[in-house]
């Protein structure tokens, strides 16, 4: 069984990763920032596009940049993703087969508990954020990962009487190293809830000795802190313990606002169609009797969601990966309700299944009304590739075979309904990203390439820059330092005075005599405002949405000039915690 779930989760996760290059926003900045390791061998604090990023600790760098160091890069891993994106998909499959084992080392119930047990790996593995972010070059899939074990290897001990009480704490200690002090509340807050519903504190106290435990994980994460903390000083400190820790928890970070039920909708979100499960299994699990620790893992996986519900809830920014931690939980609390075949749950689910597999049936419906700036001609490639077609196939066969199974009281009525979800993601899916990334992605892959080509990074080189849409991958392809600034008046006035003022690694300033050009890549929204027309640029590619520009900066200071005397006011130097 152990075997058939690693294989499902290659397949999952795995397949075709390197196939499509990285998404903006966010990945290019963590994968430039670990080829960045790798390539200068500064493995201590992580610096992208000449800047140092403090945003995250370094695991997931770490990771990144060891793969970024094999040898042949260009030739195995053309687009930088493989490297970028394999510590996500091996943390998910690693989280996955530990679920899957629990289960079958601690079955929950006497019903076929290998049927069990992979239907929970399935479960989580199967939710759609765990589909997404488990193929993508951040931090959150390495932190679920590591969590997941953290706390699966907690209940294990606790389920044996104490045995190997360290090693969830050594794990908790990477997923320190993953995301910061995050995991520690999550686990905390997990153990207490537990230990509360359980009526067990002194067991659980006996079982995973938490000073000591604490004191492993801290000699794991703190060096790293440390470190830092000696090497960078006050600025380090100020962004990643003060902005993007307590501030992200204390006040609105990035426009990242939602209502205070934001998580309870993604709790209904990120299981379906098999929601009407989980909320089963969570009720269960919190009216039922306190079991025996050996069968305790149903309540304390409803423990672990209600943590990570509780703290996110709680906190004012807010974002859908933050559920994230809570996906293999929901997975245990899944396929546990699934055995006991409640019928309700079970018919909603299907009817959710026949629901998803109609509205993707009706895609030539509602695909005409999606308005996508950024890639024009998606519609009409949606419906033209039939994939969608192939998606309501799926989810129609996945509730027609869960209802045989069901009707059958098979103890795999579960897996009966999630295999042809799994078949989903290499027959539509993936063919849809592929899709994607050739309509929002491949254009800025192509000025980049067309920028390294006439205008290498040597000494001497025109300066770089995009106004507007702002695409790290732009840096990341072109292997430049780029100026990023954003389409409005001030926009243009912050571009003028940081070419000739901002000093950065792999950026010296310079007047318009000593370098009369800049190259700038501008979207076509952007280039249509006011302020940035009539300053004649020479045009050298047009690729998708994007147009990329040789701009004589004397144009461009002068029309500066025009908007500092109209009012507009340059805020580059404004303090800014997620420069880049």
């Amino acid at each position: 069984m152990l075997l058939l779930s690693l294989g499902l989760g290659l397949l999952l996760f795995v397949w075709q990763l390197g196939s499509t290059g990285l998404v903006d926003e966010t990945p290019p900045l963590f994968a430039a920032s670990a080829r960045a390791m790798a390539e200068t061998g500064d493995w201590l604090i992580p610096r992208v596009n000449g800047l140092p990023r403090y945003d995250k600790p370094p695991l997931v760098y770490w990771a990144m940049g060891l793969l970024y160091a094999l040898p042949g890069q260009n030739q195995w891993d053309p687009l930088g993703t493989w490297a970028a994106r394999l510590p996500s998909a091996l943390a998910t499959v690693v989280a996955m087969q530990v679920l899957v084992h629990t289960l079958l080392l601690w079955p929950q119930a006497r019903r076929q508990r290998a049927s069990a047990a992979l239907a929970a790996g399935l479960a989580f593995a199967l939710s759609p954020l765990v589909l997404l972010w488990g193929r993508i070059a951040v931090s959150d899939a390495l932190l679920t990962g590591t969590l997941a074990v953290s706390l699966l290897l907690a209940w294990r001990s606790y389920a044996s009487g104490g045995r190997r009480w360290w090693a969830s704490w050594l794990v908790l200690g990477l997923a320190v190293l993953t995301k910061g002090p995050v995991a520690v509340v999550l686990l905390g807050l997990t153990l207490v809830l537990f230990a509360w519903l359980q009526a067990d504190w002194r067991g659980l106290w006996r079982c995973l000795r938490p000073l000591r435990g604490l004191l492993l994980t801290v000699l794991v994460a703190v060096p790293w802190y440390g470190a830092a903390l000696v090497v960078e000083g006050e600025p380090f400190w100020r962004s990643f313990f003060g902005y993007h820790n307590l501030q992200r928890f204390t006040a609105v970070v990035n426009d990242h606002q939602a209502p205070w039920w934001f998580f309870g909708l993604m709790l209904v979100l990120a299981s379906l169609p098999l929601t009407p499960l989980l909320m089963q299994g969570l009720v269960r699990a919190l009216r039922s009797p306190a079991p025996p620790p050996a069968l305790s893992l149903q309540r304390f996986a409803a423990c672990w969601l209600l943590a990570v519900l509780l703290f996110f809830s709680l906190a004012a920014t807010k974002l859908p990966s933050y559920w994230l931690p809570a996906t293999p939980a929901a997975g245990v609390l899944i396929a546990l309700a699934a055995q006991r075949r409640p019928r309700l749950p079970w018919r909603l689910s299907l009817l959710l299944a026949l629901l998803l597999a109609a509205a993707l049936a009706a895609a030539p419906l509602w695909v005409p009304l999606i308005v996508t700036p950024e890639m024009p001609g998606l519609p009409a490639l949606l419906l033209a590739g039939g994939r969608l077609t192939v998606a309501a196939v799926c989810f129609l066969l996945a509730a027609a075979l869960g209802f045989i199974g069901w009707r059958r009281g098979s103890a795999a009525a579960l897996l009966a309904l999630q295999l042809p979800l799994v078949l989903f993601v290499p027959l539509a899916l993936l063919p849809l990203w592929h899709l994607g990334d050739q309509l929002r992605g491949e254009p800025v892959r192509r000025l980049a390439a067309l920028v390294g080509e006439r205008t290498p990074a040597a000494e001497g080189g025109d300066p770089l820059a995009m106004v507007g849409m702002l695409k790290p991958s732009l840096h990341f392809y072109g292997r430049r330092v780029v100026i990023y600034e954003g389409a409005e008046p001030a926009g243009l006035v912050n571009l003028a005075e940081r070419l000739a003022g901002e000093r950065r690694q792999g950026q010296e300033p310079s007047s318009a005599a000593q370098r009369p050009q800049v190259l700038l890549v501008i979207d076509a929204d952007t280039a249509s405002r006011e302020h940035w027309r009539g300053l004649e640029p020479e045009l050298l590619e047009q690729a998708g949405i994007y147009r990329l520009w040789r701009l004589d900066r004397r144009r461009l200071e002068q029309r500066a000039a025009q908007l500092r005397r109209a009012g507009v006011r340059a805020d580059w130097r404004d303090p800014r915690p997620e420069r880049y």
